[in-house]
């Protein structure tokens, strides 16, 4: 593994340690040249369907653009990355579950907005209002009321 830091190609394995789900092994891992610590991640390699977009375009699934939907959603909340990681987790295996060679980005949008409304509720009123495109106020307070029921 190369080191993100000095880019020495020797690294060795300090630490290792399985997820409490068992879903991925955390590896921590210090530089042979500069002695610097970092951690890598181990995870199954699967694959997931594609996303099947609005104006009809087919996109690979990206990990990277479903954790940035939550953190602008989650922007300044008391919610943990794990916490995050978890919902995200929980996206994945639903995702993969479905069997589905593709899966129309509305249900991705969906499964996001489910995870949020569990985790914080200003979350999900952000991400709804959003994702829903709501077109005056009365929208806005509909789901607002639907929160607090």
């Amino acid at each position: 593994m190369k080191c993100p830091f000095c880019g020495h190609l020797e690294t060795q394995v300090v630490e290792t340690r399985i997820a409490e789900d068992g879903d991925f092994i955390r590896r921590r891992r210090q530089c042979g040249a500069c002695e610097k610590r970092f951690t890598t991640y181990e995870r199954p390699d699967v694959s997931f369907p594609a996303i099947a977009k609005k104006d009809g375009r087919r996109i690979d699934y990206e990990r990277a653009k479903l954790l940035a939907s939550f953190n602008l959603a989650l922007r300044k909340r008391p919610v943990s990355t794990d916490q995050i990681d978890s919902a995200i987790e929980r996206i994945e295996e639903k995702l993969l579950n479905l069997g589905l060679r593709e899966v129309p980005s509305s249900r991705i949008g969906e499964l996001v907005m489910r995870e949020l409304k569990k985790l914080d509720k200003v979350a999900y009123i952000r991400f709804a209002s959003v994702y829903r495109s709501f077109e005056d106020i009365d929208d806005f307070k509909t789901l607002v009321d639907e929160v607090r029921r």
